[in-house]
């Protein structure tokens, strides 16, 4: 019924608790999910989670914060994306969050590693016909510049994909939109003080609109504070409907079916 499209379940903290996090999620009814990657050391952890379970699948990429580890080439990202179970290219994209040039950090200037990456990811998944797994944080101009500028505007060719755990403006969600992203929704959605990102949530076409827990992190209200598990997203699904005024069967159909038509494809869902 529900799908999670978006966990990091080879977390340290998390992949001793398989089993029961399996048999919590068939309790909640999720009945899939996507396993992220974010180094190119973990890739072999998250595939395996993906060649294992039938309900898994997996993505390749780095975090556009890991520094001091593997940096990969297209044409490594290419050959792991298309192994059998890797739907994806990511997570990828842009992270500023951190800079503070007032106090004599990095400046925005300093980053160019991190937009130089997220260049190599777009071209990947173009040449491997896998979407894109966005992670941009305080940094949607530069993303949505790079992704223009290396010709992502929806069109045939274009990789696509999803602006994942979304938490930027209106304005920025028009923006993924007109270039043909997705946009999913984490457990960020039920927090108190996320009234403007919920009017986002009532405002993305349902055919575009995807769900997310992030796991182990940003665990939904009423599970805020413990580690996020897939089980919990039918509490983002609830919280979606809540905003548009429709059933959670509508977006739990309407999330998995896009989940299906972006990440499977030819695969059998």
């Amino acid at each position: 019924m529900f799908v999670d499209s978006h966990c990091h379940l080879n977390d340290p903290g998390l992949r001793p608790q398989l089993a029961a996090i399996r048999a919590a999620m068939a309790q909640a009814q999720v009945d899939r999910a996507l396993c992220i990657c974010t180094t190119m050391e973990e890739f072999p952890q998250v595939h395996q989670l993906a060649l294992d379970h039938d309900n898994f699948w997996a993505s390749v990429g780095v975090h556009p914060e890991t520094e001091d580890m593997a940096e990969p080439s297209v044409n490594e990202l290419v050959r792991l994306a298309v192994l059998p179970r890797v739907v994806a290219v990511g997570e990828t994209g842009l992270d500023y969050y951190q800079l503070d040039e007032r106090k004599g950090g990095r400046s925005v200037a300093d980053l160019e590693w991190q937009r130089e990456r997220f260049r190599t990811h777009i071209r990947a998944a173009r040449a491997a016909a896998r979407p894109l797994v966005i992670h941009t944080r305080s940094a949607s101009e530069d993303t949505l510049a790079i992704l223009r500028d290396e010709g992502e505007d929806g069109s045939a060719g274009s990789a696509g994909g999803v602006f994942h755990c979304f938490t930027e403006s209106m304005d920025v969600a028009r923006s993924a939109l007109d270039l043909g992203f997705h946009i999913s929704f984490s457990g960020i959605v039920t927090f108190k003080k996320s009234q403007d990102l919920r009017a986002v949530a009532a405002f993305v076409p349902l055919d575009r609109l995807l769900i997310e827990t992030d796991s182990p992190y940003l665990a939904p209200v009423p599970m805020r504070g413990k580690p996020n598990s897939p089980a919990y997203v039918p509490y983002v699904a609830q919280q979606v409907a809540q905003v548009r005024g429709v059933e959670i069967a509508e977006i739990a159909q309407a999330t998995s079916r896009n989940f299906e038509r972006l990440f499977l494809k030819g695969e059998a869902a």
